[in-house]
């Protein structure tokens, strides 16, 4: 009985915690494209992603983000070998994204939002010492939603900051929140994954991809080559213009109408 009363309070502090950083501190947009856009991204940039993903998106011609944790660089991680520093270089040559992670790997809903801030800073202060002439542009929040301080503060620094959520993004969005959907949540199913692209589509919304390792036996919380070529295949021939974070946001704004208004608290 304890057990089930302990996972009752739990899925109901989860469910607060998901509901609060959604509707706190947001940057609203009414998303309005003429055709859909996909962006394929990957969290804490294990060398599998660029290293086994990299060649199935490049022979199809699309370009993803990388989330990165710069102070998780050349570790060993739960999803696998992290990134090295010529895997940043090789990176930014093909043309790919390297979004914010926090330096440390920071929990954003369990970090304090000053060492989160920090976090933050010494994530670009280690990409300028690194790549002097690269610089971060969009954030992916680490482990779980972001408390809403932490939102906050990520607002101020980047162009649109990214979640989770199963889902995409149309009509009113959340520039400090966009939705992503995860595909190692749906590895068994790639027809769910389908589903969601044919969704997308037809509202014309901005569908973002997300995994963590790309090898032939993932961690939880990646995917086979295989199957991540099907679902990049499919996103491929569906019309979609596909294009990392960043790129996509500009598109958005600069080729479309996005109607920007007022932040909530």
């Amino acid at each position: 009985m304890q057990k089930v009363k302990f996972n009752i309070w739990l899925g109901a502090y989860w469910r607060y915690q998901r509901w609060i950083s959604q509707n706190t501190y947001r940057r609203r947009a009414i998303l309005r494209t003429s055709v859909p856009v996909i962006s394929f991204t990957f969290d804490d940039f294990p060398r599998s992603a660029l290293q086994v993903g990299g060649p199935i998106l490049r022979r199809h011609n699309i370009r993803s983000t990388y989330y990165a944790s710069l102070g998780l660089m050349n570790r060993e991680a739960p999803v696998g070998t992290i990134f090295s520093q010529g895997d940043l270089s090789a990176l930014i040559a093909d043309g790919h994204e390297l979004g914010c992670h926090t330096y440390a790997h920071s929990h954003a809903w369990n970090t304090p939002p000053r060492e989160f801030e920090e976090s933050i800073c010494d994530n670009q202060r280690a990409l300028r010492d690194l790549l002097p002439n690269t610089h971060f542009r969009t954030m992916s929040y680490p482990i779980s939603e972001p408390r809403p301080r932490n939102k906050r503060l990520a607002a101020k620094r980047f162009a649109c900051c990214r979640g989770g959520g199963q889902t995409f993004n149309a009509g009113v969005v959340d520039r400090n929140y966009l939705r992503a959907f995860f595909l190692e949540k749906s590895k068994e199913n790639v027809n769910a994954v389908k589903e969601v692209i044919e969704c997308n589509a037809r509202a014309r919304g901005w569908l973002i991809f997300a995994t963590h390792d790309v090898c032939d036996h993932p961690t939880r919380f990646g995917c086979t080559p295989g199957f991540f070529e099907d679902v990049v295949r499919c996103a491929s021939v569906s019309g979609a213009r596909i294009l990392p974070v960043g790129e996509a946001w500009d598109f958005i704004q600069g080729n479309e109408s996005v109607a920007q208004s007022r932040s909530s608290t």
